[in-house]
């Protein structure tokens, strides 16, 4: 209900809608700068990833590296980089969450809420 019975300020609206899409952008550039960790076989593999999920760095320790056993090292990587993933995902939430619900709530196409 609009006090006095009248129209909404188009104006405030717009202006609103604006301060939360620069908020919103401002908060994706930061994802896309924060990095985070994951890692697996307690350290042997650490995968850094940004907030938005792009892979940008992988450590494997000279002890995880078997030629005879290629497979278990490949299944090191994929949890590793999978931890790191989990990780941004939760920076995400927490930086883009409160976002979307002054967007209304019903979360923002193509992210993970």
């Amino acid at each position: 209900m609009i006090p006095g019975g009248g129209q909404p300020n188009m104006q405030q609206l717009l202006q609103q809608a604006q301060k939360m899409q620069q908020d919103l952008a401002r908060a994706q550039e930061e994802l896309a700068n924060t990095e985070v960790d994951g890692q697996a076989g307690g350290g042997l593999v650490k995968a850094t990833v940004t907030g938005a999920g792009v892979l940008r760095g992988l450590v494997i320790d000279p002890k995880a590296v078997d030629p005879e056993d290629t497979e278990t090292l490949a299944d090191l990587i994929v949890a590793a980089v999978a931890a790191a993933n989990e990780n941004a995902q939760a920076l995400q939430q927490q930086k883009l969450g409160p976002l979307a619900q002054g967007l209304g709530g019903g979360g923002i196409p193509g992210l993970p809420f």
